[in-house]
Parts: structure tokens; C-alpha cells; sequence
């Protein structure tokens, strides 16, 4: 088993590949067959695997996840950091913030469109930290 910790900054609300990053930590492994598990150690973002070709899916996605949980200053009790802060919590819970890859032949077996993101949810730009595990043999 093994463990690495990406840690990046967003530009704060929309997507953050991070697909290149676990491909290296992946083949650098030296793991052939098995799981990479991500874990983002964040409640107010989240993990996912969607089409890394068009940026439109990105921006429809954006669009979603706005009219499931808008901002808003009055529709929440929770609003410590300002209106996005309980919307972030509701996608960050919808999305997810862990995710399970296989490995094959010492790669990540992803389609042919799939990246791995980070989705802030957060208006503004924050450090996030995800825990890469790796197991196998």
C-alpha cells in the first residue's frame, strides 16, 4: 500500500484537473494491477470523473449544481463564511468526495474522456488537499 497527498489551490468556483498528477504518482508506484482510491479532505468541494474534452460539460455541470443548491443569504441557517458556504456543503454531499480507480498494466484505467477533477464549490480560490492510495501488486 501506498500513500501521496496532492495539494493544490482552485481559482475557486468550477474545475481542477488533477488527472495528469495521479497518472504520475500512479506509474511512479509501481503498482500493475490494482486501486487508486482518492479521498478529498474537504467538505465544501468534491471529487469526480467526468468528459475532460468538452469544457461545456463542465459549465453545464456548474449550472446544475447552481440550481440544486443556489447561494442565497436566507435560505440557509448555516452561513459562517457567506451565502455559498451551505450550497457548498449540499454539492460537495451530493457529489462526493472520494473516488476508486483500477489500475491495469501499471495505469490508470480511465475511458478515453474521463478526467478526475476537483470541483470547488466555493466562490473564492482554496488550498485542498487529496489523499492518493494505492494498493495492489
Amino acid at each position: 500500500m501506498q500513500q501521496q497527498i496532492i495539494e493544490l489551490r482552485t481559482a475557486g468556483r468550477g474545475f481542477s484537473e488533477i488527472t495528469r498528477t495521479v497518472r504520475q504518482i500512479t506509474a511512479a508506484s509501481g503498482i500493475r494491477t490494482g486501486l487508486c482510491h482518492l479521498f478529498l479532505q474537504h467538505t465544501s468541494a468534491s471529487l469526480c470523473i467526468t468528459e475532460n474534452a468538452a469544457p461545456a460539460v463542465r459549465d453545464d455541470l456548474q449550472a446544475w449544481a447552481a440550481h440544486l443548491a443556489p447561494d442565497s443569504a436566507t435560505a440557509y441557517r448555516h452561513d459562517d463564511e457567506g451565502a455559498d458556504d451551505m450550497p457548498a456543503h449540499i454539492r460537495s454531499l451530493v457529489a462526493g468526495v472520494e473516488l476508486t480507480v483500477p489500475i491495469g498494466d501499471g495505469a490508470l484505467l480511465l475511458g478515453t474522456w474521463q478526467g478526475l477533477y476537483v470541483w470547488e464549490h466555493r466562490r473564492s480560490a482554496h488550498h485542498r488537499r487529496v489523499v492518493v492510495t494505492l494498493g495492489g501488486s
